[in-house]
């Protein structure tokens, strides 16, 4: 992947496998959608100790902000319920057709709209705060995860990603730390990664 120009991407891999790249890697990687798991226990999100590691790569985090792995979630047994009842009337997701499967969803959507209690965009920051707190400014950034369930209080959809940046602004991020981790962070990774190619022709 590093000859021929491909970005590496560690979310939603295994520990032992983000290490595994980590040393294979000789160009930066990125984790496109995940959070700190110091701040919410998660395997999706990284440790500490794997931000350092992401650091000494050179690469980026993009804070995942799917609502569960922002806040650990209180428990909700009527959600819980709602959703087995959903999962009981379709079945086994796998074998449902194209239009049932996104029926299903549809449904799954709903329930969690109407039950689920979300973490807020100030959640969010926290997170975007102790990456910068853990291994600094240049390797944040956002990755939503709209299309896979993501969504906070206070931003549900692109029009409203906004209110992140007002957020950032509160506590007193600069324009040239936002203008990283709206995009300068993960541009960076990218040069770096085509250039590792260039030089590798």
């Amino acid at each position: 992947m590093n000859r021929i120009g491909i970005m590496i991407d560690v979310s939603h891999i295994s520990d032992k496998a983000f290490f595994d790249v980590i040393k294979l890697s000789s160009l930066p990687v990125f984790a496109s959608h995940s959070s700190c798991r110091a701040l919410c226990e998660t395997p999706r999100n990284l440790t500490d100790e794997m931000l350092l590691s992401l650091k000494e790569n050179g690469g980026v985090i993009q804070i995942c902000i799917l609502s569960e792995y922002i806040k650990t979630p209180d428990p909700n047994p009527e959600l819980k319920e709602k959703i087995s009842e959903l999962w009981e009337r379709y079945g086994e997701f796998s074998t449902l057709s194209d239009e049932k499967k996104k029926q299903a969803r549809l449904e799954y959507r709903a329930l969690k709209e109407k039950y689920e209690k979300l973490a807020s965009v100030k959640d969010v920051v926290d997170h975007i705060d102790h990456v910068v707190q853990v291994i600094g400014i240049d390797y944040v950034g956002i990755g939503t995860d709209f299309d896979g369930g993501g969504g906070v209080d206070g931003c549900m959809t692109v029009a409203e990603m906004k209110n992140i940046t007002i957020e950032l602004l509160r506590r007193g991020y600069t324009k040239a730390d936002i203008a990283k981790i709206w995009g300068g962070n993960i541009m960076r990774v990218f040069r770096k990664v085509i250039q590792g190619k260039e030089a590798a022709i």
